[in-house]
């Protein structure tokens, strides 16, 4: 299915004089109003090819209909989103779920859509059909040589199947650990992962980046390789100048300070990028911005004065992927909530008053402080995030239109009622 330009140009007309009247009204309020329109034209937000079926917990998994069957659907599904927020510009494949049979064809395929590909993800977490030797007791921190071994020519495939679609990273999330006093010499499994992830840094081509995700726990309990930011900033910083710290917002221990960690590794030059979703307990994969929209707002407040602070380019130089499993919602409508959440948030932090929350702090004035950023994360930014859209072609609202086109439904038509998504 595509999405017509002409029926995005119906749907806002309808939209425009309610979305006019807001935005003026804001922006006579807001000098930096079309500074801030502009760096969310420039935003995007790459979404993971994993994310476009349904879900699941380790209880069941209740497929939907019309769930993409290959890479190519995915790629469409993607194009999709694109249509609509033209915030979604970028895929993140992840491998082997998303293996392209013929790279040109896909490369051809994406740029119909006018998509990039963003990281490629590697799986050490899995065993797949036909591997010759099992990840069950880890992969990179393996006792077994031949299994370390094993994951590392995985990743460095992975980074071939990048080459040839044109990705610059590569992502490298270890579900290696323990869940038993005693079953692991923590040691000697970290240096272990450090000789294999130093094998696949090796592989890397000039031009590329590799992340290295933490996560606290699961699927292990006791011990986890790549447990917290701290260990992810070893392993990078004793990598070398390509390797970063990759910043997933699920994998902390409840009410971690995930604010602080962004700013320190900023300020370290360690910070590769996000993987974006929210969480009430643990890694529960739900909708960005949709527990705790302070907390995201905070995180892209340090975000933004970092990099500023550093000279970055927003839109460049850290790496903005949404990672989430969506086993209730329609995953499309899902990742359309969850790129407006993280813009709104961006936007938002667009907004704080970086000389005035200086001069607070150095007064030691922590009301006035609050004050300021309270007054950021207040204002309702969505007409700004709106005229963006807008401006690019894209939907007012685009769930609305979603919804009124029947995408679902539509692709319920073409691809079946019981279709289930490769990979999760």
């Amino acid at each position: 299915m595509n999405i017509d330009k002409n029926q995005i140009a119906e749907h806002n007309q309808q939209l425009e004089a309610v979305q006019n009247r807001r935005f003026n009204q804001l922006a006579e309020d807001l000098p930096n109003a079309e500074t801030i329109v502009q760096k969310l034209v420039d935003f995007q937000v790459a979404i993971p090819s994993w994310a476009l079926g349904t879900g699941g917990t380790r209880f069941g998994r209740f497929s939907g209909g019309g769930e993409p069957r290959n890479l190519e659907e995915k790629i469409a599904d993607i194009g999709l989103l694109h249509a609509l927020n033209r915030s979604s510009g970028a895929i993140s494949l992840h491998i082997p779920w998303d293996i392209p049979e013929d790279y040109a064809a896909i490369r051809t395929l994406a740029s119909q859509y006018d998509l990039s590909f963003d990281a490629m993800n590697s799986n050490t977490f899995q065993d797949q059909q036909g591997q010759a030797l099992s990840y069950k007791f880890g992969s990179m921190q393996h006792v077994d040589k031949a299994v370390r071994k094993q994951a590392v020519d995985h990743n460095i495939d992975v980074i071939k199947h990048g080459i040839e679609l044109g990705s610059k990273s590569l992502t490298v999330w270890l579900a290696d650990g323990s869940s038993f006093p005693g079953q692991l010499n923590f040691r000697r499994a970290f240096q272990n992962t450090l000789e294999s992830l130093q094998e696949v840094y090796a592989a890397l081509p000039e031009d590329w980046k590799i992340f290295v995700e933490y996560k606290a726990f699961e699927p292990n309990f006791y011990s986890t390789t790549v447990g917290d930011w701290g260990q992810s900033l070893l392993y990078a910083s004793k990598l070398g100048d390509k390797a970063y710290t990759l910043v997933d917002l699920g994998h902390h221990l409840p009410n971690a300070n995930i604010e602080q960690i962004v700013s320190l590794l900023l300020m370290e030059g360690k910070l590769g990028g996000f993987h974006f979703n929210d969480s009430k307990y643990g890694d529960d994969d739900l909708t960005t911005g949709s527990i705790k929209p302070y907390q995201l707002f905070l995180i892209f407040s340090e975000l933004v004065e970092g990099m500023d602070n550093r000279g970055m380019d927003h839109t460049k130089d850290l790496g903005w992927m949404i990672d989430a499993s969506h086993n209730l919602k329609d995953p499309l409508e899902d990742l359309l909530q969850s790129v407006e959440a993280i813009l709104i948030a961006y936007a938002q932090a667009l907004l704080v008053d970086r000389a005035a929350l200086t001069e607070a702090q150095s007064a030691n004035d922590v009301v006035r402080a609050q004050e300021i950023l309270q007054h950021a994360f207040r204002t309702d930014v969505r007409p700004l995030v709106a005229e963006a859209r807008k401006r690019t072609g894209a939907a007012l609202n685009p769930v609305q239109l979603f919804r009124e086109l029947g995408v679902r439904s539509q692709l319920i038509k073409e691809r079946g009622a019981k279709t289930v998504a490769t990979g999760l």
